[in-house]
């Protein structure tokens, strides 16, 4: 298409989108393979020891935490090595700058595409578990929606990270001082409760944490610990602050 008749954030998701072509088929057989295994392995082997977390089966109780995780996970992931390497590398931001689009836009591509690639995994995931019982709440069609404000919640200040370095060696602190944790303090595997009560501020600035309690309540029908409002506020201020600055040092990273 023409740039005169497309937006260019959408010439910008049509770009990732060619590029998604060639992965495609191994992303969507992962998208249902990994939910099996993750059945079988802690919803039906660990869960056959714990037995039950908060009056509730185990299988059920960890499902909306890892379908939250894998939303985050997969946020983070597409949201270094690729846009790093279009600045430094590939060098595709700069070319895109040379036309009509700007930094703005192509924060807003991404963003676009990345809520496509989770909302497609995630689907797949409520599929797979349904065959399993683990869904016992008509309010788990919302999952998906609080999915993909914890995309834009994770992954715009991602990108501003990523667009400010120079080395890729960064990503590993990233990976390891806030993506690991992330996951293990943020009610996944195990209620916050359990944490030190020093520690567990942590769990209530992180967008995941929101992000579970609201996907738990969705798929177990039982209110969250706190407001909605409140988990939805938290993370549309990671969202919104995420993206002005990752259109910020876009921005400066296309200037210089």
């Amino acid at each position: 298409m023409a740039m005169g008749t497309v937006h260019p954030s959408i010439a910008v998701l049509e770009r990732h989108l060619t590029l998604y072509r060639r992965l495609w088929r191994a992303s969507v057989f992962s998208s249902f393979v990994l939910p099996v295994l993750f059945v079988i392995s802690m919803g039906m082997g660990v869960g056959g020891y714990i037995g039950s977390v908060q009056g509730v089966d185990y299988l059920s109780w960890i499902v909306p935490g890892v379908v939250a995780s894998t939303a985050f996970q997969m946020a983070v992931g597409e949201s270094t090595y690729s846009v790093l390497g279009d600045f430094k590398w590939v060098r595709a931001y700069h070319a895109m700058r040379a036309t009509p689009v700007r930094p703005d836009d192509i924060v807003t591509g991404h963003l676009l595409y990345l809520l496509f690639r989770v909302t497609t995994a995630v689907l797949a995931f409520l599929l797979v578990v349904l065959f399993f019982d683990a869904l016992h709440s008509p309010w788990a069609v919302t999952i998906p929606l609080v999915c993909a404000l914890l995309t834009v919640a994770t992954a715009a200040p991602v990108m501003a990270f990523a667009a400010s370095i120079e080395h890729d060696s960064h990503f590993a602190l990233l990976f390891r001082f806030v993506m690991i944790p992330a996951a293990l303090f943020s009610g996944v595997f195990f209620p916050i409760e359990q944490l030190p009560a020093l520690v567990r501020p942590v769990a209530y600035v992180s967008p995941l944490w929101h992000s579970v309690e609201l996907c738990r309540s969705a798929t177990l029908g039982i209110a969250p610990p706190w407001p909605i409002a409140a988990h939805v506020g938290c993370l549309l201020l990671w969202a919104l602050a995420g993206t002005a600055m990752a259109a910020y040092r876009f921005r400066r990273r296309l200037e210089d």
